[in-house]
């Protein structure tokens, strides 16, 4: 188990546009040979938006962008037409296929916090698809086949305990809260990177705790 703190995160965004974000890989000036890829996970960015303000419309392509928001509301458009609003507790997916370009931004009237995880899909090209999952439950995995990965969400009450899937890779991000996740303590904004994940457990601390897990094949 390799973890990773939440200050070791590259620093990025705009602070003149309301715009910060953290990165947990090497990521566009932050290029880091060692630190680019665990599994299928190529990006794991931590994005505070502040009313207003937001990414203009820019393009993906060959990537399969998973969004949770952890406050506030995320208003995406994206070149296919779909236009809609992502809440807390909900999962949004843009598979960008061959291309794709979209839109994302805060506009409402307090600050949008929101993690987002990148995965490099087994073949690349294709046609771009959507979707949003509204208020996904703890018990239902929401499967990303093209990456051959699943991702868990884990919303664990002070001292709740909860298998970690076993996997031949497994990311955890904590988005709030403590957890123990095998010897490890680990706080917000904190994540491990589990080769050959077996039988291991994760522990709610005295805050309880919010965290997402990727399980996905060698």
């Amino acid at each position: 188990m390799d973890v990773r703190r939440a200050g070791e995160r590259y620093r990025g965004g705009d602070a003149a546009a309301g715009i910060e974000s953290l990165h947990a890989f090497g990521f566009g000036p932050h290029y880091d040979p060692d630190n680019l890829r665990f599994g299928a996970v190529i990006a794991c960015n931590e994005e505070r938006l502040a009313p207003g303000a937001g990414f203009d419309e820019h393009p993906h392509s060959h990537t399969e962008i998973v969004t949770w928001v952890v406050e506030g509301e995320l208003t995406h458009r994206d070149s296919t037409g779909h236009r809609s609003v992502v809440r807390p507790g909900d999962v949004q997916r843009l598979s960008a296929g061959g291309g794709v370009r979209h839109v994302e931004r805060n506009d409402g009237d307090v600050p949008l916090v929101f993690v987002q995880m990148w995965l490099a899909p087994g073949q690349p090209g294709g046609d771009p698809c959507y979707e949003v999952v509204h208020g996904i439950a703890d018990s239902t995995p929401y499967a990303v086949p093209e990456a051959g990965a699943m991702l868990h969400v884990r919303r664990l009450a002070p001292g709740e305990r909860t298998a970690v899937p076993d996997g031949a890779f497994v990311y955890a991000h904590l988005v709030r809260g403590g957890v123990r996740l095998g010897e490890q303590e680990l706080g917000p904004g904190d994540s491990a990177r589990i080769a050959d994940a077996k039988d291991l457990e994760a522990v709610g601390a005295r805050t309880g705790a919010e965290l997402l897990l990727w399980e996905m094949a060698g």
